[in-house]
């Protein structure tokens, strides 16, 4: 049991590796201050437009009879049944939290960014590091994730 929930920590580590980095960005700013003011748009969007899990119950779904007919034929009618529609729980203010972290981080001069994972080549040829103060991105820019959690962001060429 440990080796599989390991080898899946170990896949999905990999996955990750592969995505793109969805990040606020101002260039300039220290990764400390965006770590800090996204943490603080967080929670100011978490209290002002708080979780309010609904529940929903799904109507159930009607699978209609058949009949069905031998070579000979001798019909057998087969009789409609219902199958439960289940229930589901959401949260309808999902969106809107979204737009007031949004617009906090905005309102600190972020702009919301993804950066494309680094091609191998680069990503090996790189010295190992930790980006500590984000820099101006251009259309080359990529990003390296470190096994630490940290990042590297590398402009190519």
């Amino acid at each position: 049991m440990k080796q599989r929930t390991f080898s899946l920590v170990l896949c999905g580590a990999a996955l990750l590796a592969c995505a793109p980095l969805e990040t606020y960005y101002k260039p300039g700013a220290s990764v400390t201050d965006l770590n800090r003011d996204t943490t603080a748009c967080e929670v100011a969007a978490l209290r002002d437009v708080p979780v309010s899990f609904q529940i929903r119950r799904n109507p159930p779904v009607f699978i209609p009879g058949n009949r069905s007919c031998d070579a000979e034929g001798n019909c057998t009618g087969h009789r409609g049944y219902y199958i439960d529609g289940g229930v589901e729980s959401y949260d309808p203010n999902v969106a809107l939290r979204g737009q007031v972290e949004l617009q906090c981080m905005a309102d600190k001069g972020y702009t919301p960014v993804s950066i494309p994972p680094c091609p191998d080549r680069i990503a090996k040829a790189t010295p190992a590091a930790a980006t500590t103060r984000l820099p101006a991105l251009t259309e080359n820019s990529c990003v390296i994730r470190n096994k630490s959690g940290s990042f590297q962001i590398v402009n190519k060429g």
